[in-house]
């Protein structure tokens, strides 16, 4: 595994990170933007891939080494296919530390989805 951050759903502008699609309700979505945001909404359509998810984003410190998160019902190689699909989509990041490797759910990401599922605010 490599150190390479993949990040789909967030654009470098300059300032930081942002979001890389608008919220569903501001307007209807280019068809990069829906094939971005399909990604995410695939990588997580899966309950393995769910809970293998928030046991990262819950975990304290904000990541979790692959042997504190592999008890959810599926063998070691499935967590660790599951966990590439979750990388992949740009919903984790990892780092290998000697033999093990650690995931973190990368707090601009958690935003850049409350962000596209967020309602318009009230006038």
């Amino acid at each position: 595994m490599s150190n390479t951050k993949v990040l789909p759903l967030l654009e470098a502008d300059g300032r930081g990170v942002t979001p890389c699609c608008p919220p569903l309700t501001e307007r209807p979505m280019t068809a990069e933007e829906a094939e971005t945001a399909a990604r995410m909404f695939k990588a997580l359509g899966d309950p393995v891939r769910l809970r293998l998810f928030s046991a990262v984003a819950s975990h304290e410190g904000g990541e979790a080494c692959v042997c504190d998160i592999s008890d959810v019902g599926v063998s070691q190689p499935t967590v660790s296919h599951h966990l590439k699909k979750l990388k992949e989509a740009g919903l984790l990041t990892s780092e290998r530390r000697g033999t093990w490797v650690y995931y973190r759910v990368e707090p601009s990401v958690l935003a850049a989805m409350g962000k596209l599922l967020a309602l318009p605010a009230a006038a």
